[in-house]
């Protein structure tokens, strides 16, 4: 019923003590000789590792809005990247279209320069006609005229062509040019989005590196608890006589050993101090899941705690909570700052109301056995 941490400060300072000489007496008479250990000795290393936890895991969480975000501009970049790599491949095109187009008109340009220079061997290197041959061959004055006038002309349209041709290669040699450039800026761009993508990645990956190092962390300190919690089960199981306490019939059958101990110096199989109204009815609980009576046997609730915390521990093992009193239930009373537990031994009413009758421990802040009536209103009942 009481807060047990608080009276486990207040005690401290006795409790050696009183495990020494309780503990002591026990294992003389059964020819066993242990040494007993401070009843927080489990307790404190559960709760340090326990808070390493609870801190490793906010840096988990850290850690894991942090990748997200090194995802994210993982995949910005490579967004980058493949729009970049797109228009590198529209260019590398335009730059082949281009170049063939060069292609061309150097063909062009080479084929009208061969004509050209065939008119020009012909009018001078065969020589060109006199005026006076030119007469002599013509039929009349007009056709002399006409000749003279054509080989102008050709010799103009080629000029021309050619002057056409070699400007349109220079022009295409420019754009090729700049082309080209682009290209080269665009690998370029390309590589830096790369090595940014490239460090992202590093990022992320030593990001989940390091969370699964706090992971195992975690699973290696819940590994160190069930440890600690199993050799807390097995030092407490050896101050009891084969195992099972000898009860005591004029206070419920809690164990002798318990209940004649000073209130608060020992610890009991669930880890709560001797003599609590906890205590007593995680015995009985115990108790009757060894009778039969019970479901469910008393849960290891993390040892020291109030009777308060006790429905919403049950209700969290599914075990079943409400307000209908039966034999054999646990009634809770969660008024007061820990409130208060109790096991049910009967059914009844009082006064003609709902009421049950109940065996306790330290309803009086004196750790003493008591038994009585009292009515339902305001209790729950947890039926083990």
């Amino acid at each position: 019923m009481k807060h047990t941490k608080h009276r486990k400060q207040i005690l401290r300072p006795k409790i050696t003590t009183l495990l020494v000489l309780t503990l002591a007496m026990l294992l003389v008479l059964n020819g066993v000789v242990v040494q007993p250990v401070k009843a927080d000795q489990f307790d404190q290393q559960i709760q340090s590792l326990q808070q390493q936890n609870m801190q490793t895991q906010t840096t988990v969480a850290q850690l894991a809005e942090q990748a997200t975000s090194y995802q994210d501009a993982v995949t910005r970049l490579q967004a980058q990247v493949d729009q970049v790599e797109q228009q590198i491949a529209q260019n590398e095109n335009t730059q082949a279209d281009v170049q063939k187009q060069i292609a061309d008109a150097q063909n062009e340009l080479d084929k009208q320069r061969l004509v050209l220079g065939q008119i020009i061997r012909t009018m001078f290197i065969d020589g060109e006609p006199s005026t006076i041959e030119e007469l002599a061959t013509s039929k009349n004055l007009s056709d002399f005229v006409d000749k003279k006038a054509y080989r102008a002309v050709v010799q103009n349209k080629l000029q021309v062509t050619v002057q056409l041709v070699a400007g349109l290669r220079t022009k295409l040699a420019a754009q090729k040019a700049e082309v080209d450039q682009l290209l080269q800026d665009e690998h370029t761009q390309q590589a830096q989005i790369d090595t940014n993508r490239a460090e992202q990645a590093k990022l992320l990956s030593y990001n989940q590196s390091q969370q699964a190092d706090y992971s195992q962390q975690i699973q290696t300190n819940q590994t160190k608890i069930a440890d600690l919690r199993r050799q807390q089960a097995a030092l407490i199981s050896r101050y009891q006589v084969g195992g099972t306490l000898a009860g005591d019939p004029n206070h419920g059958g809690y164990p002798v050993a318990w209940s004649n101990a000073p209130q608060d110096s020992l610890l009991d199989s669930w880890g709560m101090f001797n003599r609590e109204c906890v205590s007593y009815t995680a015995f009985k609980v115990h108790q009757d899941y060894l009778t039969g009576k019970d479901k469910h046997d008393m849960p290891y609730w993390g040892g020291i705690g109030d009777a308060k915390q006790w429905p919403d521990n049950a209700r969290a093992a599914g075990i079943l909570v409400d307000s209908n009193p039966t034999v054999n239930s646990i009634a809770i009373s969660t008024a007061g700052t820990w409130g208060h537990s109790m096991h049910v031994e009967s059914v009844g009413t009082m006064n003609g109301q709902s009421a049950v009758y109940v065996s306790q421990y330290n309803t009086d802040f004196a750790g003493r056995y008591s038994e009585g009536w009292r009515y339902t209103t305001g209790l729950v009942f947890i039926h083990f």
